[in-house]
């Protein structure tokens, strides 16, 4: 009886991530599965951070992509490669490791930033629907509706008020004191879970969908108009169709980019709504998963526009030759055929 005491007290501390009270249980994968699960997720990083950079220095190197729809998914880029940056390194650990263990100081900015970036992404990419509806639906007045004034704008809001919000939530006590009732559910030691609660779960469904409608209702909007504009294309000069047409193969890629991030959080936003009135009954590695769905949208944005944009498959021979080093290379009109 004394031996297996010993070995149950010996076992004990690999399973809870700390030998303290009301610590988290901790799930000890086999190393070859642990290796396995920490070689995707780094492959996941080099994606999401090589890509998005490469948007990055696209649109700031080449000047023919200096326009204010460009400033968007340049700032849209920025989120998503310090997404992946700096807070998917740490996720990785958590989410193999089960656990927390770089205190709770990292813990509160790592939630900060992945909600930081996340609700950016959103903000931008609901701008980007309202640039795309204007330049379809208002093409004549879009060069001076929507000039890089406004892009700025968008950029400033779309940074600053996720900030703020996130910061309101995270770094002061008046949500806490008027929500207590909410936020009974104080998570395990070891979660850094911080914003997983029941209130949590159901603010994060207008503050998802709320855009998401707006999204949706551009989009298919510029889809009956851009069908209409379809039919009187051969009425047009060649100058101006080919205008059209370029604007109707943004507009089918950003609604692309906009579906694709749908799909990538629908379960994430969902989960963590039902989840709350269910007193939080999803497995651990459902809930992982559903995560790391999320942060796939961030890998997405590139990869969608390398199939989509010949201007980006351009900028990336450009990029990977030795023209790139040529003083007119920066001139260079990659939207002409």
């Amino acid at each position: 009886m004394s031996v297996v005491l010993n070995q149950d007290a010996e076992e004990r501390p690999e399973t809870f991530c700390y030998q303290v009270n009301g610590s988290c249980p901790r799930t000890v994968h086999p190393l070859g599965i642990r290796l396995a699960i920490y070689l995707s997720c780094a492959a996941g990083v080099l994606i999401t951070v090589l890509g998005n950079l490469f948007v990055v220095f696209a649109v700031t190197y080449f000047r023919a992509l200096h326009t204010p729809t460009n400033l968007l998914l340049l700032s849209l880029a920025l989120a998503d490669m310090f997404l992946g940056l700096l807070v998917l390194p740490l996720s990785a650990v958590r989410s193999v490791e089960s656990c927390w263990f770089f205190g709770d100081p990292l813990c509160r900015l790592h939630t900060y930033l992945d909600t930081l970036f996340c609700l950016t992404s959103i903000f931008h990419l609901c701008f980007i629907s309202i640039d795309r509806h204007c330049a379809i639906c208002e093409p004549l007045l879009y060069p001076s509706k929507f000039t890089v004034r406004v892009a700025l704008r968008y950029i400033l809001a779309g940074w600053g008020v996720p900030a703020a919000y996130t910061a309101f939530l995270l770094y002061t006590d008046v949500a806490e004191r008027g929500l207590r009732p909410w936020l009974a559910e104080l998570p395990c030691v070891g979660s850094c879970q911080l914003l997983f609660n029941k209130f949590w779960g159901w603010l994060n469904f207008p503050v998802f969908f709320f855009p998401c409608f707006i999204m949706i209702s551009l989009y298919v909007k510029i889809f009956v108009v851009a069908t209409r504009q379809a039919q009187q294309i051969n009425n047009l000069s060649k100058s101006l169709a080919g205008a059209a047409k370029r604007e109707r193969k943004a507009a089918k890629t950003l609604g692309i980019a906009v579906g694709v991030y749908l799909l990538c959080w629908l379960p994430f936003t969902v989960d963590t709504m039902v989840d709350s009135l269910l007193n939080f009954i999803t497995p651990p590695l459902v809930f992982d998963t559903f995560i790391w769905l999320a942060y796939f949208n961030s890998a997405c944005n590139p990869i969608i526009y390398v199939f989509s944009y010949r201007w980006f498959r351009k900028a990336l021979k450009l990029l990977l030759s030795r023209e790139i080093f040529s003083p007119r290379t920066p001139a260079v009109d990659l939207y002409q055929d």
